[in-house]
This record gives C-alpha cells, sequence and structure tokens, in this order.
C-alpha cells in the first residue's frame, strides 16, 4: 500500500475545511501555488481527481477516503500528545491548527447540553472544532469522513463506527407572554396553529412541522414560518413577537417558570432521541469525548441510558 505524505493530506483537508485554495495556503503558511503543487502530486499518486473545482469545492470519494485518512491520523497524533503530555509535560507544545479534532453536533445540543459537556476537555488543551448542523444531517459529516464523531437522531450505526443512546430532547412550543394572550388565549390548537408564523432554524429544519403534525394528528402541515439560523436567536425571535418557535425545553425552562415565554400548547410535547456516533477506534481522546457527552447527555435528557464508551 503506499505511503501517502502527511503535508500533502493536511493539504487536501485543508483545501476542504478552508473553501479555497488561498485560504488553505494561509492556515499552512504556505504559498497558493505550493497548495496546488502538492495536490496535484497526491492525485497524481491516487491516480485520481481528489478535488472537484466548483463553488464550492467538494471531496471526490476517493477525496473523502483520504480526508478521513487524515481525520484518523489526527486522532493518533491527539493521543500521542496526550501521552507525551503526562509523561513530560513540558516536551509538547500548543496544537497546531491543522490538528484540530472535528465533530458535528446540531444547534440545540450545543446551545443545552453538549457544550458545558467539552469544557474540561477544552480547558486541557484538546483543539476541537464543532461543526453545527441539523440533528438530521450531522451523520454524513461522518459519513464523508470530514468529522470523528457526530450527535445525530439517527440509530443505525455507519460501517466502522459505533453508536451509544445519548436520550431524549424534550421540545416545546412557545409564545411571548403578550403574544400568547392576543392570538390563542385558548392556546395552540389543529384550528387555530395557522395564524401566527412559526420560527424555524432553517429550511431544512422540520421541526415545526413535525410538532403539529404529531400534536394534533396531521398528515400534512402547511406552516407560515420564518428563518433564524440559530436556537438562541429563535427565543430572542419569539421574545421580539415575531411568532411562536417550538424550541427544546431545555433551552427556555428558566424562562417559563418566570413566566416571560408561555408553552401555548402545554399538552403536548415531542421528544427527539439523539444518539452519540463515533469511530470505532482504540483511542483516548476519542473515550474521553464520547464519556464527557454521554455522562452530560445523561444529567440533562430525559431517559437517557449510558454506556461504556
Amino acid at each position: 500500500m503506499s505511503t501517502f505524505d502527511p503535508d500533502a493530506l493536511e493539504c487536501l483537508a485543508a483545501i476542504v475545511e478552508e473553501g479555497g485554495f488561498e485560504r488553505a495556503a494561509q492556515r499552512l503558511s504556505i504559498t497558493q501555488s505550493a497548495v496546488s503543487q502538492r495536490l496535484r502530486a497526491l492525485e497524481a499518486q491516487v491516480g485520481t481527481v481528489l478535488i472537484v473545482r466548483s463553488r464550492p469545492l467538494k471531496p471526490t470519494s476517493a477525496g473523502n477516503l483520504l480526508l478521513k485518512h487524515t481525520k484518523q491520523l489526527r486522532l493518533l497524533r491527539a493521543d500521542l500528545e496526550r501521552d507525551l503530555k503526562d509523561l513530560a509535560p513540558s516536551s509538547t507544545g500548543g496544537a497546531r491548527e491543522e490538528e484540530r479534532i472535528s465533530i458535528a453536533i446540531n444547534a440545540d445540543s450545543i446551545a443545552t447540553w453538549a457544550l458545558p459537556a467539552l469544557n474540561e476537555l477544552a480547558r486541557q488543551g484538546l483543539p476541537v472544532e464543532i461543526i453545527a448542523d441539523d440533528q438530521d444531517f450531522t451523520q454524513e459529516w461522518l459519513r464523508e469522513g470530514q468529522v470523528l464523531g457526530c450527535v445525530t437522531t439517527l440509530k443505525q450505526a455507519l460501517r466502522g463506527c459505533k453508536v451509544v443512546p445519548l436520550g431524549a430532547m424534550q421540545y416545546v412550543v412557545v409564545a411571548h407572554a403578550a403574544y400568547a394572550q392576543r392570538h390563542f388565549p385558548q392556546g395552540l390548537g389543529p384550528h387555530n396553529f395557522r395564524d401566527a408564523p412559526f420560527i424555524a432554524f432553517n429550511r431544512k429544519d422540520d421541526m415545526q412541522s413535525e410538532f403539529v403534525g404529531k400534536a394534533f394528528g396531521l398528515k400534512r402541515v402547511s406552516l407560515n414560518q420564518l428563518f433564524v439560523p440559530s436556537s438562541e436567536g429563535q427565543v430572542r425571535a419569539v421574545l421580539a413577537g415575531w411568532g411562536v418557535s417550538v424550541v427544546p425545553e431545555l433551552l427556555v425552562r428558566s424562562r417559563l417558570l418566570q413566566g416571560e415565554l408561555v408553552n401555548v400548547a402545554p399538552n403536548c410535547a415531542l421528544a427527539i432521541q439523539l444518539y452519540w456516533h463515533c469511530w470505532n477506534l482504540e483511542s483516548e481522546v476519542l473515550d474521553s469525548l464520547s464519556t464527557a457527552l454521554m455522562r452530560a447527555a445523561g444529567a440533562a435528557l430525559a431517559n437517557a441510558q449510558p454506556q461504556s464508551p
């Protein structure tokens, strides 16, 4: 089997992660010409194109395989750095830019329970990169080899990966107290849910229509939607009187208790089961990430089922 130049592999990863040759050159502190040369040499060694020169740039299937290999090498280096730090604390410096450990997490988890789970690892110097995406799509980042783990709603493990149930995120539909009194004095129901805009995360977010459909037994749901690509931003929009939104109960618990927000369908809730998927590799860094996320989920989510990674 061919041995690939680590610098060339990191060059490929930089092009994909930074979205272009110029930014990759800046990150690697080399010229744009050198970036092109390294990529051409790698493509010549593999015998196929690795990057589709489109907008945005995209890796080919072979490119994705090499990206996954590069991420695995990063994980091995992170494990080595961790071991060396224990044996000789003065022997290691700070992590390089290209040593980032990437994971994909849905925005609602980032806004509630997942970020505090990583506090200790971040303080220890783990160069973590969190990629935010919809919980139904984070697994694609893992499938393409661009992250080493993801939080997702999908239960089936990918080949070469393992999966652990984290628990259920509870969603409720909320409105500002004054808005609720004006528009939904009797609460949100099957006959008046079209009377107000629903604030969704983005066009991939089907949480709002899924909630309404299941809450009121409707097969097809058409909503008037506004889009705010931030979990906290959705709450701020609700507080400003833009409309209603289906959000994690964890995110609005204190505002509900204070009466600032109102659950306009108190008899309805939607439980979304989350899972942690990661590569099935022996790695102290990966085990530490898995353990931290599982513990935090076990404390914050409903019906969590923690297991050893």
